[in-house]
């Protein structure tokens, strides 16, 4: 008998939706659908855009047909295109041409993606979905399949107008805002998802993993320590924070993500200029810091100044924080010190700075001061006064506690620079001040008798808003004046998870004193049942070093000096002050007086 022929293989059956021809599926989640699919009419490939059920009848399908015309018709360079909205057969669908793009979830593979190539598409994404918030419209089904990448770099938001709010939504802008911060939470994961190569709680659709984070879940999402590639710590924090267990610690909106993102993808590395590119477009239009409340006053008494010892001027100038950091900037830069007569050493007090300058020299930087609050308005005029108060009596307690034998001044101006980033972020990023403050503070407990929800430390909390750490931000301003990296290590606080160690000579027992002191007053900021067990913290960490006790800080977080006996510190203390609060000051071997 002849060798029966092999049987022929069934013909694949071709699937259309009216003229589209369905070719594949390119992704799903639980309320949509997308296909690539061939249009015969135009002879090229198309997007197309479903949700995953029919409208239950006419008047719902005229409604998803409404809203999804009234949300394509909104126009934004990162936010794509629709090309036709219709329905077929009770199907409703957005089409967008394909092109030569992908969505973002064909790009992913099991590896990830690196942080430098995916930020910058994530940052449009934002930008569309701020714009189309402004205007009322949320996404409400933000998925990787959703986000297209051009060949040219340039990535946009499809599906705008595709999911229409769930029932009983209730409208209004409450519901736009709840919607709006679903979206970021939703691209948040996305942006997990990318980074580690692996979605989170191994689900790709964003929908089912929102519903199993809080507050409908008890799942956490945190990005994992290992991966092919490398995640910066400031980048972690944003991701995390954007998908933190925490509602009150995630972003509110897409501008403020939007923002850490940019300020991490601007600070990243030297060759885009490091942090300081935050501040110089700022800092040359509002200075470093305007003048203190009273700054009249103060340029009629240097005005009407001739001759006058330079410790009595330094007692008026040193009273504004924004001038002296102007002198201490104009002998401190590279090359002016020689120039100027003043040595190789850095120059940190103001009555040096004043003998090298002279009085004229003080009017003029005087002059070039902004008047008090600068752009700020009055809430944040009122912030960033309080800020100098606990910047100035950082430099006080930092000369209560010194050990013997330190020039005070010296003390006192290290404890202010340490809080240099703070200052410029106060003054140029108000508004980013108050996230980060907000992201510190504890939060009750979720129920009676657990412990409360702890905040974010300084660090975490600045990445998190700015993409880059307060002290970096200090540490860029330095650099950019011309203080040398002695300075610029003295001014950097002892992270307060980092143990204290002997130091190693006068430079950095000058900078454990400054960061002792500011520890001491960052006690004030923190809720009264807290402050004990800082300040008894802070004596762990610094007291065996500087010489101090409990009684000491604790007076000298109350604003007074540890030699003040007030009646009512008087009795059963048993603490004898720290040793350099009777000695005599005198210049140290470090920098130059």
């Amino acid at each position: 008998m002849a060798a029966s022929s092999p049987p022929r293989p069934a013909a694949q059956a071709v699937r259309h939706l009216g003229r589209f021809q369905l070719l594949r599926l390119l992704g799903k989640s639980a309320r949509s659908m997308l296909w690539l699919v061939a249009d015969p009419r135009v002879g090229q490939d198309m997007v197309l855009l479903l949700p995953r059920s029919q409208p239950a009848d006419a008047a719902a399908m005229q409604r998803w047909l409404d809203a999804a015309r009234r949300a394509t018709r909104i126009e934004h360079p990162c936010l794509q295109p629709a090309v036709e909205v219709g329905e077929h057969d009770r199907w409703p669908y957005i089409a967008y041409d394909r092109g030569s793009s992908v969505t973002l979830a064909e790009r992913l593979g099991s590896k990830g993606l690196p942080a430098a190539e995916l930020v910058p598409w994530v940052l449009q994404v934002l930008q569309g979905l701020a714009f189309a918030h402004e205007a009322g419209i949320a996404h409400h089904d933000v998925q990787a399949g959703m986000l297209a990448l051009a060949d040219n770099g340039s990535c946009s938001l499809m599906g705008l107008g595709l999911a229409l709010p769930p029932e009983g939504d209730g409208g209004g802008l409450p519901a736009q805002r709840r919607a709006a911060e679903r979206d970021v939470l939703a691209l948040g994961l996305v942006l997990h998802h990318a980074l580690a190569g692996t979605a989170p709680l191994e689900l790709a659709d964003t929908s089912a993993v929102i519903e199993r984070i809080p507050p409908l879940g008890r799942e956490i999402v945190r990005l994992p320590w290992t991966g092919a590639h490398p995640i910066p710590e400031p980048l972690r924090a944003i991701v995390n924070r954007a998908t933190d267990r925490q509602e009150r610690q995630r972003y509110r909106n897409a501008r403020t993500l939007e923002r850490a993102l940019s300020g991490w993808l601007r600070t990243d590395g030297e060759a885009s200029g490091g942090p300081i590119v935050l501040l110089l477009d700022r800092m040359r239009a509002a200075g470093l810091l305007p003048a203190m409340p009273g700054g009249a006053s103060r340029a009629a008494r240097l005005a009407s100044l001739e001759r006058e010892r330079s410790t009595g001027l330094a007692e008026i100038v040193i009273q504004d924080v924004g001038l002296t950091f102007e002198l201490l900037r104009s002998v401190n830069g590279t090359g002016q010190r020689g120039a100027m007569g003043g040595g190789n050493g850095p120059i940190l007090t103001v009555r040096r700075t004043i003998e090298m300058v002279g009085i004229d020299g003080v009017r003029r930087t005087a002059s070039t001061l902004r008047a008090w609050p600068g752009p700020l308005n009055e809430a944040q005029a009122s912030e960033l006064s309080a800020l100098l108060d606990r910047v100035r009596l950082a430099g006080r307690v930092a000369q209560w506690l010194r050990p013997a034998g330190y020039d005070p001044e010296v003390v006192y101006l290290l404890a202010m620079l340490q809080s240099l980033g703070r200052l410029v972020v106060q003054y140029h990023f108000p508004e980013e001040a108050v996230q980060i403050r907000r992201l510190m503070l504890p939060a009750p407990p979720a129920r009676t008798g657990e412990p409360e929800d702890p905040g974010m430390g300084e660090e975490g909390a600045s990445f998190a808003v700015l993409g880059v750490d307060i002290d970096a931000l200090g540490a860029a301003v330095a650099r950019h004046w011309g203080l040398d990296e002695t300075v610029v290590h003295m001014m950097r606080r002892v992270p307060w998870m980092a143990p204290v160690h002997t130091p190693d000579g006068d430079n950095d027992l000058l900078r454990l004193t400054a960061s002792c002191a500011n520890e001491v007053v960052d006690s004030r900021a923190q809720p009264a049942h807290h402050r004990l067990a800082w300040l008894q913290r802070v004596v762990q960490r610094y007291g065996r070093v500087l010489g101090i006790s409990l009684r000491d800080v604790q007076m000298a977080a109350q604003g007074m000096s540890p030699n003040e006996e007030p009646a009512e510190h008087a009795a059963g203390t048993g603490a004898q002050p720290g040793s350099g609060h009777s000695t005599p000051a005198v210049v140290p071997a470090g920098p130059t007086p």
